[in-house]
């Protein structure tokens, strides 16, 4: 089968091939899936450079994230072969056959299409994790999103339009306004350049935002500690600007907001019934056409290096979808 192979680590791809392997062997308690869409997701790009938290030992094939038909399951799994499935592991997603955990797969909905279920669950379910369980959304609330041409950022905005919320949408991408705004949905988009705390202020009348998402980091943190309203939450996502910021704990204090970590992943692994729980309201929201991923391109698996650069440069707007 071809599998994109993180032989080495490196910070130009350099390290990374497409080649032939043998089929995975499937385990005890694992499913074996025929892939038929991956999407790439940022974590991806940062495993090939060794800067992400979990760090696997190179050889390993890429991809976190999957959908295709199930090939083999233990007969108590709740799989059957030709049953399609989502999900996927922290790695093997970018192959034609990969192998996943039972547990870290469920049945794609019908009338959900298979790009669409492989651009949806880790994305998704950040943004439901953070926005909902953790921030306590509520219907004519205000949210900023930032890096919200991203993948994460993307589902952010889509999630909290689906569930009532006021969205300003915010990239550091002037060239990338207008395809944002026709993407995202939301209310208002901006540019979170320098101060924009004044221009969050004039478009919530002053309240400012009852959360912030932030994938970002960096000075967009730093300048988001003053866009929170008393009583919100910044949500603390990643670090894609490079710079992980720090806060002196007398900001919160005085303005009477809080910061939180979001880790769906870890979230979910360490109480799977809201994990599943979880997922199973995304379902029925994208079952509902509530919440719809946006894909910005779709690309056979060969063509991994374009998806690839695309990501690093932050030129796509939402997800991009490999098919092996």
């Amino acid at each position: 089968m071809k599998a994109l192979r993180v032989q080495h680590l490196s910070d130009d791809l350099s390290g990374v091939e497409l080649v032939d392997l043998p089929q995975p062997e499937r385990k005890q308690g694992e499913v074996l899936v025929l892939v038929r869409a991956a999407s790439l997701n940022y974590p991806d790009l940062l495993m090939t450079q060794g800067k992400y938290q979990f760090k696997p030992e190179p050889p390993f094939t890429s991809g976190m994230e999957l959908a295709g038909k199930v090939l083999e399951a233990d007969s108590d799994s709740g799989f059957a072969p030709g049953d399609r499935v989502m999900g996927g592991a922290k790695t093997g997603g970018f192959a034609e056959t990969a192998v996943a955990p039972a547990r870290a797969l469920r049945r794609i909905p019908d009338g959900v299409s298979l790009a669409t279920a492989a651009a949806m669950g880790a994305a998704y379910s950040t943004a439901y994790t953070g926005l909902v369980e953790l921030g306590g959304l509520e219907a004519s609330q205000s949210v900023l999103v930032h890096g919200a041409s991203g993948g994460v950022g993307l589902a952010a905005c889509d999630l909290a339009k689906a569930l009532g919320a006021t969205v300003i949408a915010a990239t550091h991408r002037e060239d990338k306004l207008e395809a944002l705004e026709a993407a995202s949905g939301a209310d208002h988009v901006i540019l979170n350049h320098g101060r924009f705390r004044e221009q969050v202020g004039d478009l919530t009348g002053g309240t400012l935002c009852d959360l912030v998402f932030d994938p970002v980091g960096g000075d967009v943190f730093d300048e988001s500690t003053r866009c929170v309203a008393f009583g919100g939450k910044l949500l603390v996502v990643g670090f894609v600007a490079g710079r992980i910021p720090e806060i002196a704990v007398n900001i919160p204090l005085i303005k009477g907001f809080s910061v939180v970590g979001v880790r769906a992943g870890e979230y979910a692994r360490r109480f799977p019934d809201r994990g599943a729980r979880i997922m199973g309201e995304l379902d029925k929201l994208a079952v509902s056409g509530a919440i719809t991923p946006h894909i910005d391109r779709t690309l056979p698996l060969a063509c991994w290096r374009e998806a690839f650069d695309a990501m690093a440069a932050g030129d796509l707007i939402g997800k991009v979808v490999l098919e092996p």
